[in-house]
Order: structure tokens, then sequence, then C-alpha cells
């Protein structure tokens, strides 16, 4: 039985969850509390990091959510995540922006909150979201990231998304960008990752807003 380590609450743990759910692949869910107690002892074992997600499967560990992704491609084909040829380039170049533009810019944001890092870094991270969501609403596909599949890519726009609005919200006119969103959370693996993390969201540094 596949196991997945991470928390609900966590961006890069619903990029992982949200590909098994739509492939049905059974696993267990091993949930990390904030010390780790729980399934801390096979996760610290299993994990050179101690960063999740961390999907094990038997004696095989695989962490990163965009390698997961991959390896659940290769275990479970169906549905396919990661088109062949040009499309799975586009999937892949989609992936990579979503997590290094849209959610480590988020993340900015959401450490000086923390008071892990200076308050300029809120400026900053406000630059690389608002030139993120302009590209974004310039190249997105018609129904989803690469055109009308859902890949691996809607699967890191989803928390991506979902969280980086909250901190510094989508502008007024990128209305191609604001109904991708609603896109994705209508989705039922989406809309599942998201009702599953609602009772976290006292942890999200400001305060979570009254929306989604």
């Amino acid at each position: 039985m596949i196991e997945l380590y991470g928390h609900p609450f966590s961006s890069y743990t619903w990029k992982a969850l949200i590909p098994l759910w739509e492939k049905d692949i059974p696993f267990e869910f091993r949930q990390l509390d904030d010390d780790h107690q729980s399934n801390g002892a096979e996760f610290a074992r299993r994990s050179p990091t101690g960063k999740f997600p961390l999907l094990a499967d038997g004696e095989r560990t695989i962490f990163e959510a965009t390698a997961v992704i991959e390896y659940l491609e290769l275990i479970h084909p169906e549905p396919r995540l990661i088109p062949d040829g040009m499309a799975g380039v586009e999937t892949r170049m989609f992936d990579r922006f979503f997590d290094n533009y849209v959610m480590n810019a988020m993340q900015r944001v959401v450490e000086v909150r923390l008071g892990r890092a200076d308050p300029s870094e809120t400026d900053k991270g406000g630059t690389i979201l608002d030139k993120s969501y302009a590209w974004l609403d310039a190249h997105l596909g018609d129904q989803w990231a690469v055109g009308d599949a859902f890949t691996m890519a809607d699967c890191a726009a989803a928390p991506s998304l979902f969280y980086a609005d909250w901190v510094h919200p989508i502008p007024n006119g990128l209305e191609r960008l604001k109904a991708y969103r609603s896109r994705l959370l209508a989705r039922p693996t989406v809309k599942r990752a998201v009702d599953e993390a609602r009772p976290y969201r006292h942890f999200f540094p400001g305060g979570a807003p009254e929306r989604d």
C-alpha cells in the first residue's frame, strides 16, 4: 500500500494528494503534526530533507511533489496527467512556473507574516505575483493550464493559486485567470483538498479570508 506523508493544510501536500485522487490510487495518508510526533519516526527515517510530501511505496521513497506525480504516472498511467510531445513539455513548464513563481512568491509574504523574513519581502513577493498573474492570464489554455485536459500543471496550479490569492489577490481585469482559479476549486479532487484542510485554517498567518 502506498503511503503519503504530509499535512492537509500544506500546499505541496495538496499537489501530491490531487493526482492520487485523480487516478483513484489506494493509499494511506500519514499525517504529520507540528513536531512530527505522529508518524514522525518512519518519516524521519525516509526523508533526507525533513520536508513533505513524501511518498513511500514499499521501500521505495519519492520526495518532492513533482517527482511524486512523475512516479504515479509511471505506475498508474491512466488517466494521463503528463501528455506526450509538446503538450508534455508545456505541462512541465507550467508545473515549474506555478511552483517557482506563484507558490514561492506567495511563501515570501507568508514568511514575513511569520516573522522569519524582512518586511521588504512582502513587496518583492507581490511584484513577482503581479508579473506571474499577468503572464498566466495571457497564456493559460481555454479550459485547463495546457489545453482541455487536466494535467500535472493543474495539480500545481490549484494550491498555488488558492493560497496566493489569499495573500495577494488576483487583480481585477485578469478575468481569464480568475475564471481558471474558480474552475480549479470546483474540480472534485481540488474541492476535496480544500474541504479536508478547512479545520486547519487558523494556522494561516494573518488569518484566512472568509471565502473559498
